[in-house]
């Protein structure tokens, strides 16, 4: 079992976006994937077509039960057009904001509860989607993952939270006697403003190999959301099938099928993977739909300068050249 959370101490970046595209890569994919919705908003569980379930991710939590996690797993409502294996969902519920300041009084499994109620899940993947910020429920799933998945956009605050969650998973990863890798840092929403592409640009001379494969701003993505459908499973909706290809390449890159794994049984290299599907990298917005950037549109460039993400000590991998998306 890969067990991925999703992250970003920013909110609005797209963390669950992301984490349902890669639920929808991975169904389609024929594998078997399991969600774990963390975050209290319950918005992947509701994207997966979950509305009120019956037990949820806080029930696992209440008790430091091993295993516990295992009654609360359930099948998404995702329908199979589109899909080879329909995702299996853990869901959240609005209670879990109450659940984190009661785990602050656990001395002794605050910090790795959701670790010990996985145990017995058997899913390929597991997908952790964790809430907007540095709280014990992220901190849960950070210490239950085998890698962390760094999402962002291309604008200035949201990138400056690059830097800040980095230093987290390094934290926890010091924590850890099998330490805790970083899966990469993937770029969503990348439109086609000048202000997208120079945050872009930024990310990948800060961090080189470490950005993915990007995902570009497409009405077919929020629509698929918002209907409770995959990506995958949109047929001819303009944009889906780029959409799909584009999650596909992403999903290859932070946790490849079993049989694609290195030697020492660890993932590809992501710059390998990355180069290695240059049609999804590469893609275009192909819809016709209006992009506009994430903000700061007006900002002058020239006075920008490394301010944003570099002067706070982070880890930074040497630059790699990667060639930039279509604009």
């Amino acid at each position: 079992m890969v067990c991925v959370a999703v992250v970003n101490q920013k909110g609005g970046v797209g963390k669950t976006t992301v984490a349902l595209g890669l639920a929808s890569a991975a169904a389609a994919a024929g594998r078997r994937v399991l969600v774990v919705d963390l975050d209290p908003q319950a918005n992947a569980s509701t994207g997966l077509g979950m509305w009120e379930p019956a037990l949820t991710v806080d029930h696992a939590l209440e008790t430091d039960r091993p295993g516990s996690l295992s009654a609360v797993v359930t099948r998404s409502s995702w329908p199979e057009a589109g899909l080879d294996r329909v995702p299996d969902v853990a869901p959240s519920s609005p209670l879990l904001a109450q659940r984190e300041p009661q785990l602050a009084n656990d001395p002794i499994g605050a910090q790795d509860r959701l670790h010990v109620a996985l145990e017995g899940i058997d899913h390929e993947l597991v997908l952790i989607d964790c809430p907007p910020s540095l709280g014990l429920l992220t901190v849960n799933g950070l210490f239950a993952a085998d890698r962390a998945l760094v999402v962002t956009e291309p604008g200035a605050w949201a990138s400056d939270g690059v830097a800040q969650i980095l230093r987290t998973v390094e934290r926890i990863s010091a924590r850890r006697r099998d330490g805790l890798d970083v899966a990469g840092i993937v770029v969503n929403r990348l439109g086609r403003t000048r202000d997208a592409r120079y945050w872009y640009e930024q990310l990948v001379e800060t961090y080189g190999e470490q950005v993915l494969p990007p995902v570009h701003l497409r009405a077919a993505i929020p629509e698929s959301a918002a209907q409770s459908l995959p990506i995958h499973g949109l047929g001819s909706r303009a944009g889906a099938g780029d959409a799909a290809a584009e999650f596909d390449a992403l999903l290859a890159a932070v946790a490849p099928p079993p049989g694609r794994a290195g030697a020492n049984g660890a993932a590809p290299s992501p710059a390998v993977d990355l180069r290695s599907e240059p049609a999804a990298a590469g893609a275009g917005p192909t819809d016709g739909d209006d992009h506009v950037s994430p903000g700061h549109a007006n900002h002058d460039h020239a006075n920008h300068d490394h301010a944003n993400g570099v002067s706070d000590g982070a880890v930074r991998p040497s630059t790699v050249a990667q060639p930039a998306p279509e604009w």
